[in-house]
């Protein structure tokens, strides 16, 4: 019956956990959640077969039992056998404010990543954002471990040295209720710091520990606090046994049902003091007690129909799994470790998807710009239900972006299934488009060389990660400019893998009847015949990097008053030897001449008509960063790519300023 029963603190767990992630601490090639590790308290050793196998028993019975209990337990194995040295020793623990599936969640990624990031230790303890795991040949039930230490500030200062004061207070006053007055060594509250500002902090131990030795830990962490982050107005330190943090946000899930939630000053200035005021609070907390009933039953609702998605460790629910696309074989493909959101979460930071929020609109659908309640700026891609080829798109976006990690790609957050929609989350590009800048006269001003040299090395990098890197040999099939984005240093990130396929082992090109793609990026071989392969990235590459330096479009180059397409006018030029006439003029006076020679001379030979011919990306890259190295001689580009037809047209909608490019899909047909 416990398994019929509305988990409602799971689910609240499932929203407010999604969004804190949005938070990260480390760096992405890390987990997301993933806070430090002590490997260095013990050597690296060969372990015994026995020690192995009790290790992974733990591990196991650790993963298993966090999704049953309530956020904490450890278990022994081997230490019951006469004479033996394999005992191991093992424990858990997840936040006050965690539990369920959440905890299990963390406490079973913990489990896998320990073995790989301590590998060959006796003993190891990992730490994540919401829970602990800890091993050893040792018992240490019980006993207060104060170091080593870990400590996390963030980047902005405290207001005055009063809230210095006030914070230590108010820390201890928590350290006091965990230990003392509930007893249940874990507790989180906030407090008004002044009639504007207000403050949060949680402090909690291991729960193996008795409040004596809470408390004990917890002061230590409190005394070290001076030491490192007591001018940061955010801040978390912690060690094996305890943890304390502090922030200007609410970071956890729960108060306390012991804590009372204080009204900023400010509105209770506003308010009338005597019956009034107390009718006023009643009224609010009816209403508040309404609002939550109204959402409980909205997310037994919601429960029901992602049940599947959850019981795969929040991966995408087996009615809109992927695997039975047909083009990649493996089941690590098939089954991405996508973060879903919630659609209401969605709809809030879009305010609605209101036509203020939108940054344009595509073949897939319309892209919006939202805000999560923590301030991070996403974009949102929703699939429109008029978009014939959005379906398919919407399977590749997931199926790829989610297993590709590079800084050279667009990173996909989460994605919603909610409702009959569809909705993918990306990281929200500050600077858009590449060709919202390249293509402007007044904003390409702000290209100077050096810049667009680095966004050529970067899209360089990143496609050589997709052919060659990554778990998966994917050909993008739709790189242009307006499918790099800038970040907010004008990093280039290759977006939009809708039209994306991968290669399996061994494979090194493959056939399609159905050529979509980009007019004027596409390579000769995948127009006229539908054979696309790494050298068709290849191609788009080339124009894209010629682009880059003449500041004009390809599509729209015979349009200007050389009257032809723009890899054949730098042909010519090269053929002249006067390459830099493709130059754009307002880099005369910024660039390094051999520079753009060389860039131009790498952009034809990747648009040589023969895919042969054509440079790999790996041999790109080292071009590129070599000025020793010999080029070989560029053969004449392609003459034409095909003809766009009037569906071309229908395709190509208008767009503001563009986080998330569409892809615009184009029909081609052979001359």
């Amino acid at each position: 019956m416990e398994g019929k029963q509305l988990n409602v603190r799971s689910i609240y767990s499932f929203i407010f956990l999604f969004l804190l992630s949005f938070k990260p601490l480390v760096t992405e090639a890390q987990s997301p959640n993933y806070v430090g590790d002590d490997c260095n308290s013990t050597t690296t050793t060969s372990l015994s077969s026995a020690y192995k196998a009790n290790l992974n028993s733990v591990l196991s019975w650790l993963s298993s039992d966090a999704a049953t209990s309530k956020g904490y337990n450890h278990n022994s194995f081997g230490n019951n056998t006469p004479g033996a040295d394999a005992a191991v020793y093992g424990l858990y623990d997840c936040r006050g404010d965690v539990s369920g599936y959440f905890c299990q969640f963390c406490v079973s990624t913990a489990s896998r990543e320990v073995l790989q990031r301590c590998s060959n230790r006796v003993s190891a303890i990992i730490w994540y954002d919401f829970c602990i795991l800890r091993y050893s040949n040792e018992n240490f039930f019980g006993n207060v471990t104060v170091d080593p230490s870990w400590n996390h500030s963030g980047p902005k200062n405290v207001s005055s040295v009063e809230e210095i004061q006030k914070g230590e207070g108010f820390m201890r006053s928590l350290i006091r209720k965990a230990t003392v007055e509930t007893n249940q060594l874990y507790y989180m509250d906030g407090f008004n710091l002044s009639s504007t500002q207000r403050r949060y902090g949680m402090v909690q131990c291991s729960r193996d520990l008795t409040n004596e030795g809470c408390s004990q830990c917890l002061e230590a962490m409190l005394a070290k606090v001076p030491k490192c982050c007591e001018h940061k107005l955010g801040w978390q330190v912690s060690t094996a046994s305890c943890l304390i943090k502090y922030d200007d946000y609410i970071f956890y899930l729960f108060h306390n049902p012991a804590s009372s939630v204080s009204v900023p000053d400010t509105q209770i200035a506003k308010q009338r003091s005597g019956s009034k005021a107390k009718l006023l609070i009643i009224g609010l907390s009816v209403l508040g007690a309404v609002a939550l009933l109204c959402f409980s039953v909205y997310c037994f609702w919601f429960r029901k129909r992602t049940r599947s998605g959850r019981k795969t460790g929040g991966r995408i629910p087996d009615t809109i799994r992927l695997s039975s696309y047909h083009n990649v074989q493996t089941d690590e493909t098939l089954n991405p470790d996508v973060p879903i959101i919630p659609l209401n979460t969605i709809l809030q930071s879009t305010d609605n998807f209101s036509e203020a929020s939108k940054l344009g609109e595509g073949g897939f659908g319309p892209v919006y710009k939202g805000t999560l309640p923590d301030g991070r700026k996403i974009a949102v891609k929703r699939l429109s239900e008029s978009s014939g080829q959005g379906s398919e798109e919407f399977k590749n976006e997931v199926m790829f972006i989610a297993k590709l990690q590079h800084r050279n790609l667009v990173r996909l957050l989460a994605c919603c299934l909610e409702e009959k929609e569809k909705i993918l989350v990306y990281e929200y590009m500050t600077n858009a488009s590449l060709d919202f800048h390249l293509f402007d006269e007044r904003k390409k001003r702000q290209l100077d060389w050096k810049l667009r040299l680095s966004i050529i090395h970067g899209i360089a990098k990143g496609l050589l990660y997709l052919h060659e890197d990554s778990r998966l040999k994917v050909i993008h099939r739709d790189l242009k400019a307006s499918n790099v984005l800038l970040d907010d240093e004008m990093n280039p990130k290759i977006s939009d893998f809708g039209l994306a396929r991968s290669f399996e082992k061994g494979q090194n090109q493959a056939n399609t009847r159905r050529v979509m793609g980009t007019y004027g990026y596409m390579a000769p071989e995948y127009a006229m015949e539908g054979l696309f392969s790494v050298k068709s990235d290849v191609f788009s590459y080339g124009v894209l990097v010629l682009e880059i330096i003449c500041g004009k479009k390809n599509s729209g180059f015979y349009l200007s008053e050389c009257g032809q397409s723009l890899t054949l006018y730098a042909w010519k030029v090269w053929c002249a030897g006067k390459c830099l006439e493709l130059m754009d003029p307002v880099l005369e006076e910024c660039c390094v001449e051999s520079e753009v020679v060389k860039c131009i001379h790498i952009g034809l030979l990747c648009v040589q008509e023969d895919a042969a011919d054509r440079p790999t990306m790996s041999t790109v890259v080292v071009m590129l960063a070599s000025d020793m190295m010999s080029l070989p001689k560029p053969n004449q580009p392609a003459f034409s790519v095909g003809r766009m037809t009037l569906d071309d047209a229908s395709t190509s909608k208008s767009s503001k300023n563009l986080s998330i490019n569409d892809v615009t899909v184009s029909n081609i047909f052979p001359r």
